[in-house]
């Protein structure tokens, strides 16, 4: 795959996409989001893989929304509206990925850097990172389904409070709002902390991960409860039955037993 905007590696059974233009800020042109849902697309195929993780390069912006030079030109409503579905479905790629998307934010996540962020299932900040839906400051509203992913991790009055004042929200707060699921403590290294979060997260298994976010995803597209319980149970008998778990159940009992099978 010819990448221009994205460097795109595998380790560990952990896909890594950076965002590289860190000189525009990491700005969303049409063809750094093309690029970001062909990733995304491809790689749903890899079942090695355990989860996912997608940043900025530098330290100054995770992304900063979309080129404004280049949607410039988006003038007749036809226009904005092949650029809001085809935008939103790359970051669907995202969305309905088979195994965890965790975002790290390694700067600022503004306007449609926002919606990427909350696009993904998981949000881990630097200590100087910063969120700011600042849709509302350029006259227009989210386009590409960052609108109602706020309101389903932060709730209606807190989201409607994040889009209709634009605040700079710190990792703090953040947290505090669910907006972000960890941060960096201020002076430590992101890289750091970055391979600390992710260490427990490359030991677990591809067929389980796949079973977490395929709860996640069914939540997300609001499935009713019967339709979560069969996925669970679905889920526990492909994951019971793996050869995985019997090799862990019997490392488990050898331990409590004092003996091997």
């Amino acid at each position: 795959m010819h990448l221009t905007h994205l460097e795109v590696t595998v380790t560990d059974g952990l896909l890594h996409v950076l965002i590289n233009r860190p000189d525009q800020r990491n700005a969303l042109s049409q063809a750094v989001l093309d690029e970001i849902g062909a990733v995304f697309t491809h790689h749903a195929r890899d079942e090695r893989l355990v989860a996912a993780t997608i940043t900025g390069a530098g330290e100054r912006c995770f992304a900063a929304g979309g080129d404004l030079k280049e949607f410039d030109s988006l003038r007749e409503p036809a226009a904005v509206e092949r650029m809001t579905l085809r935008s939103r479905a790359n970051l669907d790629a995202i969305r309905d990925f088979p195994v965890p998307v965790i975002a790290l934010l390694n700067g600022d996540a503004l306007g449609g850097g926002a919606e990427l962020a909350v696009s993904c299932d998981v949000r881990i900040l630097a200590a100087h990172a910063k969120f700011a839906f600042v849709q509302g400051t350029m006259c227009i509203s989210t386009a590409w389904g960052g609108g109602p992913d706020l309101v389903r991790l932060v709730g209606p009055s807190q989201a409607l409070r994040l889009l209709m004042r634009a605040d700079l929200i710190d990792a703090p707060a953040a947290l505090a709002i669910g907006l972000a699921d960890a941060a960096a403590a201020p002076g430590e290294s992101f890289a750091d902390f970055t391979s600390r979060f992710l260490e427990p997260v490359a030991k677990r298994k591809p067929q389980v991960m796949r079973a977490y976010k395929a709860l996640t995803r069914a939540m997300r597209n609001n499935v009713d409860a019967a339709g979560l319980r069969g996925l669970e149970t679905e889920s526990i008998l492909t994951t019971w039955l793996h050869q995985d778990h019997w090799d862990a159940h019997d490392a488990v009992l050898a331990r409590i037993t004092g003996s091997a099978r």
